[in-house]
């Protein structure tokens, strides 16, 4: 662990975790040996990072989220607070699947909303948007938009987290966000592609 960081004496660090330059780990958290925490993280009140998660730079972990081993958070992703993932499709008490937890893939820039569940074994794209309180049983595709209960693609968000207006077509012409002038195009009913970076 770096010395470069700040964590708050209520909180616990166990031997072998590695937490990167900048990163501020608040009240009554805990982060596990072998895992890895990159530089410019927060982690609000009582986060739990289990062993063997890697969490990229500049991750935001709001209050009452554990992440669990097979979570791998990239660089920018917003967990809301008391969001949850899950890494065991099938738990029983009496059963012990401590060698099957299944890999979540948080990618770039993905923000999750207050208290949404991600189900195990799933990846949410660059940019993704999860509503607050959905329920995520599959893939959301990059800069895709989630809500409900299961989760249905609703929509379309920008890298700067501004909804894109896209109408219900395939089409090749290119939708500029007008907050940020990020552009898009439509391959797909279910994909989008960034063709210009803006000041995002």
């Amino acid at each position: 662990m770096m010395s470069d960081n700040f964590t708050h004496p209520s909180s616990v660090i166990d031997p072998g975790a590695v937490i990167g330059k900048g990163t501020k780990v608040w009240h009554f958290s805990h982060v596990m040996g072998d895992s890895e925490i990159g530089e410019n993280c927060n982690l609000g009140q009582n986060v739990f990072i289990a062993a063997g998660v890697k969490i990229g730079n500049n991750v935001k972990i709001q209050n009452n989220v554990s992440v669990y081993t097979g979570v791998v958070l990239e660089d920018d992703v917003f967990l809301g607070p008391s969001m949850v993932f899950t890494n065991v499709i099938n738990p029983r008490s009496h059963v012990n699947r401590r060698g099957q937890y299944q890999r979540t893939l948080v990618k770039r820039g993905a923000t999750v909303g207050a208290n949404a569940t991600i189900v195990c074994g799933i990846m949410l794209g660059e940019y993704a948007f999860v509503g607050a309180g959905a329920v995520v049983t599959r893939d959301v595709p990059a800069y895709g938009l989630v809500y409900g209960n299961p989760a249905r693609l609703e929509g379309w968000m920008c890298a700067c987290g501004e909804p894109l207006h896209i109408n219900g077509e395939e089409t090749s012409e290119q939708i500029v966000c007008a907050s940020c002038g990020w552009a898009y195009e439509r391959v797909s009913d279910s994909e989008i592609i960034c063709v210009k970076q803006g000041k995002a």
